[in-house]
């Protein structure tokens, strides 16, 4: 008996699968569509009801705008690698106000200070939490004054975070392995930045920076490939604001480099620089060496020699 009531609710569990997994009404083939209102199934063509009282997975509450469905929303953001306790920790506001806005008095003050300076401690209760506290800030720091994307930082994090986990850190400072995590994610994003540029908004000298970056893809086997020319021209050409028509001429002249061979072992900025240099001047555009200089951060010298070679690579080409 109890076998066969067994195999009697397996076949009513294959029925009612079947049913939701089916698309089509099983009376007269026509289209399901859900009726969130009344919390049934039913068919298009002939109103059959498959399926009643079904659970609505939704809030209980209902929201007309943005901002009140973040009012009544009861959770929190999702969680994050470029946080040190990836977000789910809590966080006491810096502002001395209720929930309505007014001030608190001394006593509610004086509490709320203890609070918040406990909380800090707890959220940072050993040695690698406020080693990864300081460098996320950094990654976050130089991230931003260098205009990188929210995955690249997210990337960082991580890198850094691996590096921490292996003790790759003995012997090396926070910021230079944190600066050599934004370079190598930069690079494996496609929006790579110059040495040069990390520098500038680094803490450390630029020899730190270069030897702790072979160092750590060397440890953690990070696939970096060369960074291609063609990526720094997009942003080389809005800061100077040439066209789009002076971007393709750039792109046109370093694809044919490649194919000449002239990019190797030369500076992908210097060969960037001087093609824009170039199509600017073939587009009848007006900048100078010294501009593309600038935003490049690299010397003019090296421009003018990278940008005759570009165009003795292209003038070798024969025509069809």
């Amino acid at each position: 008996m109890s076998n066969s009531n067994a195999r009697l609710r397996t076949q009513q569990d294959e029925q009612t699968d079947d049913q939701e997994t089916t698309l089509d009404c099983p009376e007269c083939g026509g289209k399901l569509v859900a009726d969130d209102e009344h919390g049934e199934t039913v068919c298009t063509e002939c109103g059959l009801v498959v399926e009643e009282d079904s659970v609505d997975r939704g809030p209980e509450w209902r929201a007309f705008d943005a901002q009140e469905k973040d009012q009544k929303s009861r959770v929190g953001a999702p969680t994050t690698n470029m946080m040190h306790d990836k977000g789910l920790s809590t966080n006491i506001d810096w502002r001395d106000k209720d929930a309505y806005g007014n001030a608190l008095g001394a006593k509610q003050r004086k509490k709320m200070q203890r609070l918040r300076k406990w909380n800090e401690r707890f959220r940072t209760r050993d040695s690698k939490e406020r080693n990864l506290k300081q460098a996320l800030g950094e990654i976050d720091r130089m991230a931003s004054a260098l205009g990188l994307p929210e995955n690249v930082r997210e990337t960082a994090s991580v890198i850094y975070r691996r590096a921490l986990d292996e003790n790759l850190l003995p012997g090396r400072s926070i910021e230079g392995v944190s600066t050599a995590a934004v370079y190598a994610a930069a690079r494996q994003a496609g929006v790579p930045r110059s040495l040069d540029e990390i520098t500038e908004v680094s803490r450390v000298e630029k020899s730190e920076i270069a030897r702790t970056y072979r160092y750590v893809i060397r440890e953690l086997g990070l696939e970096v490939k060369p960074a291609d020319p063609e990526s720094y021209v997009p942003r080389f050409v809005s800061s100077l604001g040439l066209s789009e028509e002076a971007e393709r001429r750039a792109r046109e002249l370093l694809q044919n480099a490649k194919e000449q061979g002239v990019h190797s072992g030369k500076s992908p900025v210097g060969l960037a620089a001087a093609a824009v240099y170039a199509a600017a001047l073939l587009t009848n555009e007006k900048t100078t060496q010294a501009a593309v200089s600038d935003v490049a951060d690299i010397s003019e010298v090296t421009i003018r020699n990278r940008y005759h070679e570009l165009l003795e690579a292209e003038q070798s080409i024969p025509v069809a």
